[in-house]
């Protein structure tokens, strides 16, 4: 008789977005992923937020700065054949954690990587706001910890420059005071301080609240890690209390 072998199981490593807040905003597929793990990996913050939703799971996480330890880990957990999630906020390819998981995914050729896609703060933040996003845009992240500030001020201009609408995140903490007022200062060279911006806060959370103000009014803004800020366009106007970004289709009647 042949022998019966049982098949072996694909070693998949899954990186998943968590969206911007509340469960709701996690997509069905990444609750269906968590559901079905074995171990759940990421930073501390977010592992706990989700301990109580799946008690049953084992958990492992690190505190920030110890990206690349978690990653290595996790890709051990997932070679050794546990079914392993690495979770972030938001997306996981938005300032998330696909990308160190993919580059530390080269030492180990057997594991699998999928990168479940999340909902940014960029995307819920729009949301909120209307439609700020709704043609070209950037987005870009204030903190220096892996980027210079040199570097972030000179895309910050090119955006400008450009006519991009912007989206902002990590605007302050408390090392990084004066970021924001250092961002609008270096956008101010070249667009209107009448330019419309809006703050968003807690997305997704409770407090949620935002703000339409000038890019003059921005400068003063006393923003934290909890907020996403959005700068308009030359286009860009308000609509009925929401910030708006013209796509710039011809209303019916309209002439050519």
């Amino acid at each position: 008789m042949a022998e019966k072998t049982e098949a072996k199981r694909e070693k998949v490593l899954y990186v998943v977005g968590m969206g911007p807040g509340e469960e709701k905003m996690m997509t069905l597929q990444a609750r269906e992923i968590l559901e079905n793990c074995d171990v759940i990996a990421g930073y501390t913050v977010y592992v706990d937020l989700l301990r109580e939703r799946f008690p049953d799971k084992e958990f492992y996480s690190t505190a920030m700065k110890q990206e690349w330890k978690r990653c290595r880990e996790v890709l051990r957990m997932a070679d050794a054949g546990k079914k392993a999630v690495m979770v972030c906020s938001g997306d996981a390819g938005v300032y998330g954690m696909a990308s160190p998981i993919l580059e530390c995914s080269e030492e180990f050729p057997q594991v699998k990587v999928r990168v479940i896609p999340g909902v940014t703060a960029a995307l819920a933040g729009s949301a909120l706001l209307g439609a700020p996003l709704a043609h070209d845009f950037a987005v870009i992240s204030l903190s220096d910890l892996l980027t210079p500030m040199e570097q972030i001020e000179k895309r910050l201009r090119y955006a400008a420059l450009g006519d991009f609408a912007i989206c902002l995140y990590n605007p302050s903490s408390r090392k990084r005071a004066d970021y924001l007022k250092r961002a609008c200062d270096v956008l101010l060279e070249c667009r209107d301080r009448q330019t419309l911006c809006a703050v968003v806060r807690q997305i997704g959370r409770e407090g949620e609240e935002f703000h339409l103000l000038s890019l003059e009014e921005l400068r003063e803004y006393q923003a934290d890690m909890f907020t996403t800020v959005f700068i308009g366009n030359a286009s860009t106007k308000k609509v009925r209390g929401r910030m708006v970004t013209p796509r710039g289709y011809k209303k019916e009647g309209e002439k050519e």
